[in-house]
This record gives C-alpha cells, structure tokens and sequence, in this order.
C-alpha cells in the first residue's frame, strides 16, 4: 500500500498544496515551522479520522477558511481509491470515497492504514494512561474497522451514564434529600457492559497479539539493553477468561454493581474499559518513571514499529511515517532504524536537517517552505 498523490486545501498552513509521492522512501526537508508535519498529519488523519498533535479539529483548518479538504489517492495491490475528507469544526465531516459521498466519515476508516511516529509519541511511555488506551483503540480500528462503531457506542454509553451521575451528585450537593434521578442507570449499565465487553475483548486479544512485536522490536533500536514488556491492566478485577465476550460482559456488569455506591458518591464512571491502562516494563521494572530518556524514546519508537509489524503480518503493508524522528536519536539508534525501516512499502519522513537522516533512507526528496512542496529532483 501506498499514496500516489496528496492534496491539501486550506489544511493547517497550507491553502492549496499538491504533490505526487512514490513508493519507497519520501523524504520532506526544510526549517522547523514551515510545515512538514502537517503533510504527515494529513495523511494520519485520512488514517484514523483524528490528529496526533491536536484534540479538536479546529486548528487543522487554515485561519480564515471555513472548512478544510484533505484528498489523497491511495494504491493498493494495482488498484486505486481516491478517498476525500472535508473537516468542518463544529460539524460532521464529510468523505466521499471513489468520488461517491459516504454515509459517515468513519466509512473512510481502513482505505489508509498508516503507522505514524513522532516526537508526541514519549508520552506513550511518561503520559497519562489515557495516551496508551488511544495507541491500543486506533491500532485496533487500523486492523478492523468495525470497533470504529464499537468504541463510539462505548464513549457516548459513558457520557451519558456520567451526565446522570453527575445530575445526582450536584443535586445532593445542592441541598436535595434524594439526589437526581437514578432510576434508568441500570439501562445505563447493561449497555456499558456490552459495549464495554466487547471492547475490552478487542483490546485483550490485540494486546496479546502486539507483545512478542514490542519485545522484539525493542530489542532490534536498543541492540538488546533490557527487555521490553506490556501487559493489559483493567480497571476491575477480571478473571482470565480471554476473549469470551459473555463472560467479559457478566464480569464488567458485576464491577458496575459493586462500585455503584461510590460511584454516586463522586458522580462518574469508576470502571470500564475508559479507565484501563496499558503496563509497559523494561525488565522487572515499569518503564514510566525509571526509564532513562533514551529508553523512552526506544520504548515509544518499539510500540510503533510493533504495530507496523503486526498489520504486515495481517497481509496489508501500511504506509509507514516517521516524523522529526532522527534528530533525537544517536548515531546507533539511527542506522539500526534504517535498517529496520528500510524495505517499508512507503516510509514518508520529515526532518530539519539532511545530515540527520542516515544515507539509506534518502529516496524521493522534497523541498518544503511556507505553505509549499517542491520535489527536488
């Protein structure tokens, strides 16, 4: 797989850019702030309907403009599919694919798969758990897109069981005997429970198949100092049932029982799969807070070449993106990252200064300035 042509209208700094691109290595130059990371976001967007450095989509649109198209063709096993997204903030996004309009944007989901680096990627590894349930729910969309639908059954389930929750707990704040409402909270639960199963169930199994990967890509960017591990850790006691989904879902529905009482108390969710973390170890020791900055940045880099290796293993090859990576690694990590990196479909790669990049990766060259791409022949 890879992306024959990316245009961009009104994306981030750009008001109109479009460039044809190659299989192999693409390799985007300039000064920081020009907007070389914008073209990967683009792309990672097109992949996971979400930016890796922003939360809301308002910053992707150029000031001024009031909407912004990302439009990439994208060619798979001879076969080409032009996908096109419209990010309007405060309103549904559109996609068309193949030129026909899609019935929601996250149709889109699945015609790029891309694995995507960048410097935001440390706080996998030294961040809030939040940032490691997003890497394992986005990787497990990129290989089935269905849990696109699944996580955002879960996420709106959640809000409102949190709304209500909240309405009791401000009620009895406020002077109110009995608190608010509480009596559809058990619809509230058996959906949370259902949904909540069947995410959790993607999540075990995806964790299980993504841990000899991280192991062994660890070992391949520190040249085998320390041994790196993840286990799922789940916020209720579960019993190792695997990927049962009925029992994944009697054991939620059972923690949601017994933590009601507190629960109310505090006026939120206090179990799911919303609340789960992902343990990263490097040896007996967790790797947040006891990893060295170096470790960090080999563990975070480990996690992403993982999950490019797991979706070759699946049989679609992704594009392959490494954004402002090079000039925070020495001189080892750098050719061992080549080298690993090397035979990608397509490896797109941006970086401030040519000698940062090792000799193997300099494929197809591009020149960007402010608010331009020119490929340099």
């Amino acid at each position: 797989m890879y992306v024959r042509r990316l245009e961009l209208v009104d994306f981030r700094s750009y008001e109109r850019v479009s460039l044809e691109l190659e299989p192999g290595p693409n390799v985007f130059v300039g000064p920081n702030g020009v907007g070389k990371t914008n073209l990967i976001e683009a792309l990672g967007y097109v992949a996971t309907l979400d930016s890796h450095r922003v939360a809301t989509d308002a910053p992707l649109v150029r000031m001024g403009a009031a909407a912004a198209v990302i439009r990439c063709a994208v060619t798979h096993e001879g076969r080409e599919l032009l996908v096109e997204l419209e990010i309007v903030p405060g309103k549904a996004n559109r996609a068309r694919i193949g030129r026909s309009p899609a019935r929601r944007a996250r149709d889109v989901l699945g015609a790029l798969r891309m694995v995507l680096f960048a410097p935001e990627d440390l706080e996998l590894v030294r961040g809030d758990p939040a940032e490691r349930r997003r890497y394992l729910d986005e990787l497990l969309v990129t290989r089935q897109p269905r849990y696109a639908g699944v996580r955002a059954d879960y996420e709106r389930v959640v809000k409102q069981r949190n709304a209500l929750l909240r309405t009791s707990y401000l009620a009895r704040r406020t002077g109110g005997t009995r608190g608010g409402d509480l009596s559809t909270l058990d619809v509230w639960d058996a959906q949370l429970a259902r949904y909540g199963a069947e995410l959790l169930a993607g999540r075990l199994e995806l964790v299980t198949a993504l841990t000899p990967h991280v192991a062994k890509a660890y070992d391949a960017v520190a040249a085998g100092q320390g041994a790196a591990g993840i286990a799922y850790r789940p916020s209720f006691e579960l019993e190792p049932v695997g990927g049962d989904r009925a029992a994944l879902e009697a054991g939620l529905a059972a923690a949601l029982t017994q933590s009601r009482s507190a629960e109310i108390d505090r006026g939120t969710t206090l179990v799911g799969p919303h609340r789960d973390d992902l343990t990263l170890t490097l040896g007996p020791l967790p790797a947040k807070g006891y990893a060295s900055h170096g470790e960090c940045w080999s563990f975070a880099l480990a996690l992403r070449l993982a999950a490019y290796d797991l979706l070759r293993a699946d049989g679609i090859e992704p594009v392959l993106a490494l954004d402002d990576v090079f000039a925070e690694l020495d001189a080892g990590r750098r050719e061992r990252l080549a080298e690993l990196v090397g035979g990608a479909a397509q490896l797109l790669v941006t970086c401030a200064v040519d000698d940062d990049l090792p000799v193997a990766l300099r494929g197809t060259r591009y020149q960007v300035e402010r608010g331009t791409v020119t490929r340099v022949e």
